[in-house]
């Protein structure tokens, strides 16, 4: 798979010194053995979040099987596993991916060649991994009753095949880095992603998806479907403000000086990564003027 380094996912190389007995510990995320360590937070009956390793995994235990959302870096298959076991003794049966970002496939091939894999045709032209995939364009459904999993593409935003997965009887839905955290978003371009149709795609996910109250983010906190609307609303007002940046004359860099977060978008920051608000106001400028 292609290797895209992205926000979220660094890991400390070296472990810690501890003071006050002079040996080295492990680094955050591993076990004395070295061996990778997750964790699980229960969302509802039968849904859990496993965290560490890079993006953050839905764990849906079905009648048949375990539906994983998103498999974390190369490396942390054994971690979620371990996790898994904690609360399930079933296997994982299908995997679901959001995007082809390496955070958030690495682990695949961990789960063997019997897992039914899940993800949108474009995610799946980028990615390398030989074993056959399930692709949807729009949206498809997985599974019936109580156990149904719909999942949707609206368009460009982080990359050009983000799909959000909706655990339709219980009100949840795994949004990926489509919505990541509260920041400025991260675009990646050469994987079609775009900065100017980020919020109308979101805007577009608001407006059809009906009976989700959680939302499990890429790589942050548990959130609510009304915060995935402001950060629809966030990024719209971002693209208004870059168009009177354009019409004002200002360059990308006078522009980048310039912004600053609207106060009524509490516990937003600007994203470092990838240039930072000056990589997204040049994106912007690029799109906008083509």
């Amino acid at each position: 798979m292609r290797r895209i380094v992205f926000a979220g996912v660094l890991i400390a190389a070296v472990g810690l010194l501890s003071p006050a007995a002079g040996i080295q510990e492990p680094p955050p995320g591993m076990d004395g053995g070295g061996r990778n360590v997750a964790e699980i937070q229960k969302i509802r009956d039968n849904l859990y979040m496993i965290t560490g390793g890079g993006g953050n995994t839905a764990a849906f235990v079905t009648n048949k099987g375990v539906v994983l959302v998103d498999a974390k870096m190369p490396g942390w298959g054994e971690a979620i596993q371990d996790k898994l076991k904690t609360v399930t003794d079933k296997p994982v049966t299908t995997i679901v991916i959001t995007h082809s970002h390496f955070d958030h496939t690495g682990s695949i091939d961990y789960f063997g060649k019997d897992v039914q894999i899940v993800t949108h045709e474009n995610t799946r032209a980028r990615m390398e991994n030989p074993n056959p995939f399930q692709t949807f364009k729009d949206k498809m459904s997985l599974f019936e009753g109580k156990d149904r999993i719909d999942l949707y593409c609206f368009g460009r935003g982080h990359t050009d095949g983000d799909a959000l997965v909706v655990f339709k009887s219980l009100g949840v839905m795994h949004s990926g880095d489509l919505f990541a955290w509260k920041q400025t978003p991260i675009v990646d371009t050469k994987g079609g992603g775009s900065v100017v149709e980020y919020g109308r795609t979101l805007t577009k996910a608001i407006e059809t998806i009906e009976g989700v109250d959680t939302v499990i983010t890429g790589h942050s906190q548990v959130m609510t479907f009304a915060d995935f609307g402001e950060y629809a609303d966030f990024n719209n007002d971002f693209i208004k403000w870059v168009e009177g940046r354009i019409r004002a004359g200002k360059s990308i860099k006078e522009a980048a000086a310039e912004f600053k977060i609207d106060p009524k978008y509490k516990g937003y920051s600007i994203n470092t990564f990838m240039g930072g608000i000056e990589g997204n106001i040049q994106t912007a400028y690029n799109e906008l003027n083509n």
